[in-house]
This record gives structure tokens, C-alpha cells and sequence, in this order.
């Protein structure tokens, strides 16, 4: 049976993601801090058949194969260049299997720590960085492309022109660490009107900030295009003078104490589908609203996407026309990614790279996020 893709999905509503893997498989002991490479996949590999299955069975729509920092230019920081293959083949293999008929899987591109602003020599290597992983991914049959964790928009950009290439439609988001703009200093209008114009289906912001920090920009977002829209927030909870978790003196070790409740995330849910639904479309909704292929008749929308809340809400499309899900088309979607793994901090001219994923916990907020709406 052919399963939908993800447009067609993101058209007939919300869709769910999975979480993190990275810091979570690193809190189980299959993970090196600090590295964050996802070697996992060749060493302990049903370490992470296991997260995906538990993904899939809170409810995600979309499981990613755990390819983010499976780059050459990563895996030669642990001696695993010359594994680059193995790894994307089966991190993407582990996950299609887990999916199966259920779940579509996306492959995934990461930032580099080879991207310069105005160099076209490290433009070309980031583009061949790319283009090494996509190989192997399209290869083991993804159903989608997923670039993350950008916080320059140019590498962005540069994911989207080779993600396309694939001829798979194609999710690109940026972050923002402690001031609202990219590395370039653009403002989350601008990224994503650029990256629509590069000709990414879905954009939008993951990782680093809560949803409190992050939504504001979401927001200013749909007001400005009419695409589909990603949103992935971290579910721990930061200053508004420091929104970058990874800037706080508790990253990565002692972060527990500041991660969102289960209610925190459900709401989180709920404020982010009255974001990016219009009101009229809400309305026409309420009806009849299909939310994981399950009818819920007589339930308003933001109920059911409050569902997405298990994970907080990681692709938010929202659009001004027709159906409702996550945006430039028609239509508004949550989905409810997983928190994911890994991002880039530039401070001071200097590049950190840390992994940042969720707690194992956040896999359960769809099942209390449905509890609420019952």
C-alpha cells in the first residue's frame, strides 16, 4: 500500500514527528557527550530501534533516520569519516523498518562546521558534505528531506538547492541562539521568505529555544507567507535574556530541573495551532476534524492538536487558505517533531557544537495531551 507523503499529509491536517534521539540515547549510555555522533546506529543499533518504536507508538506520524551530524566533516572528530556510508545507511534502514506502512521516514541534513559567510570554497564543501549524505539517504528510500538547526541562513539555503536536487519535497528550518536573527543577522521573516523563494516546501525554526522564545517569531512568520510551516522548540524552560538553552550554565548535564511539564508542551500545542489556523478555518473544522487518520468528530482543532503537545509541536504549518496544517500552500500544520538533535552555538566567533534533543519523557506527552482532550 502506497502510504501519503508528506504534503498530502500536511493538507489534510497536523502532523505528528518524533522526539530527540541524541541526548536521549546519551542519557541511556548509547551517546558520547560532547561529540553527539550518532555512531549509535552501527554499534548499538537496537538502542535506537528501540527510541523510533517508542516514537511510533506514542503516536509520531514521521520517524527521521538519526543521520543529523552523521557528516564527514563530524565523524572525523571521533575517527568514523570512513563510516560515513554505513551510518546513513543504517540509521535510515533502522528507521524505515520501525515505520514501516505506519510512519514516513525522513532523512536529515545537519549543520556543518565548514560553512562561511561570502566564501565560495566552503560554500562548494558544505555542498558536497550534502550531497555525500543524500546520496546514501534517497538511496535507502526516504520519503522526505529535513535540513536543521541552521543558524546561518545561507548553509540553509545551501541544504534547500541540494535537497532539491533529490526531486523529494524538501523541510528546512533555522534556529536562533540569544538574539532574534540568524548569524547573518536576517529576522525570521526574511529566512523564511528567502527560503521559500530557494524552493523548500516547509520552513520554519527548531531547536535551542523553548516554545515562549520561539513562538513569537513563528508568529511573525505566518503573518508574513503562506507556506507550510515547521516549528521544533526545545521543552526546557530559559531566561528571556538567555532563550538559548545551550547557553545555560545547566547545558547538557543538569537540565532536567528546567524541562516543560507534559501540560506545559499540550499547551504549547494548542497556542500554536490558533497561531497558524485562521479562526474561519478553525470554525469549519470543528466539525469534523482527522487528526492520525482518526476521525474526531464535534472536536475543535486546537483540541486535537494539543495532542502533538508529547513532543512539542516541531513542524507548525499554517496558511491563510483552504485546509488547515502547517503553511504556504494551503494550509496550517503542527507537527509535532521531535526536539531535535543537536545544534551550532557561535559565540564570540567561535563555533560550539552540542547535540540537543529531549528527555524520553517528552514521548509520553501525546498520550496526555490526548488525556486532556478526552
Amino acid at each position: 500500500m502506497t502510504k501519503k507523503g508528506i504534503l498530502e499529509r500536511l493538507k489534510e491536517g497536523p502532523v505528528l514527528g518524533d522526539g530527540g534521539y541524541l541526548l536521549e540515547l546519551e542519557k541511556r549510555g548509547w551517546v558520547r557527550a560532547g561529540p553527539f555522533t550518532p555512531e549509535v546506529a552501527l554499534v548499538y543499533p537496537q538502542a535506537l530501534r528501540e527510541l523510533h518504536v517508542e516514537f511510533r507508538e506514542a503516536g509520531a506520524d514521521v520517524l527521521q533516520a538519526l543521520t543529523f551530524y552523521a557528516s564527514r566533516d563530524k565523524l572525523v572528530t571521533v575517527g568514523l569519516e570512513n563510516r560515513l556510508e554505513d551510518l546513513n545507511r543504517a540509521s535510515v534502514r533502522i528507521a524505515r523498518e520501525v515505520a514501516g506502512d505506519r510512519c514516513l521516514v525522513a532523512g536529515n541534513l545537519s549543520l556543518t562546521w565548514m560553512y562561511e559567510p561570502n566564501s565560495p570554497s566552503a560554500a562548494d564543501r558544505v555542498r558536497r558534505t550534502f550531497d555525500e549524505q543524500l546520496a546514501v539517504q534517497v538511496d535507502e528510500g526516504i520519503d522526505f528531506i529535513i535540513g536543521e538547526t541552521f543558524s546561518w541562513l545561507g548553509e540553509a539555503l545551501l541544504a534547500v538547492e541540494r535537497a532539491r536536487t533529490t526531486g523529494l519535497p524538501t523541510m528546512v528550518t533555522i534556529c536562533f541562539e540569544n538574539k532574534d536573527q540568524t548569524a547573518e543577522g536576517k529576522t525570521a521573516v526574511e529566512a523564511a521568505q528567502a527560503l521559500f523563494d530557494a524552493g523548500a516546501d516547509i520552513v520554519g525554526m527548531n531547536c535551542l529555544r523553548p516554545p515562549e522564545h520561539m513562538l513569537p517569531a513563528m508568529e511573525q512568520m505566518r503573518r508574513a507567507v503562506s507556506g507550510y510551516l515547521g516549528c521544533q522548540p526545545v521543552a526546557y524552560r530559559t531566561p528571556k535574556e538567555k532563550p538559548d538553552f545551550t547557553s545555560l550554565p545547566e547545558f547538557p548535564y543538569a537540565l532536567d530541573p528546567l524541562q516543560l511539564t507534559r501540560k506545559e508542551m499540550a499547551d504549547y500545542a494548542h497556542t500554536t495551532i490558533m497561531i497558524t489556523v485562521p479562526a474561519p478555518e478553525r470554525s469549519s473544522r470543528h466539525r469534523s476534524e482527522k487528526v492520525n487518520g482518526r476521525q474526531q468528530s464535534g472536536r475543535d482543532p486546537s483540541q486535537n492538536l494539543s495532542r502533538a503537545g508529547h513532543f512539542g509541536c516541531r513542524d507548525i504549518r499554517s496558511s491563510t487558505a483552504a485546509s488547515c496544517s502547517r503553511l504556504s500552500r494551503p494550509g496550517d500544520v503542527l507537527r509535532g517533531y521531535r526536539y531535535q538533535p543537536a545544534l551550532d552555538c557561535h559565540r564570540g566567533g567561535s563555533r560550539t557544537k552540542f547535540g540537543c534533543d529531549l528527555d524520553r519523557r517528552l514521548a509520553r506527552l501525546l498520550h496526555t495531551a490526548r488525556a486532556l482532550s478526552d
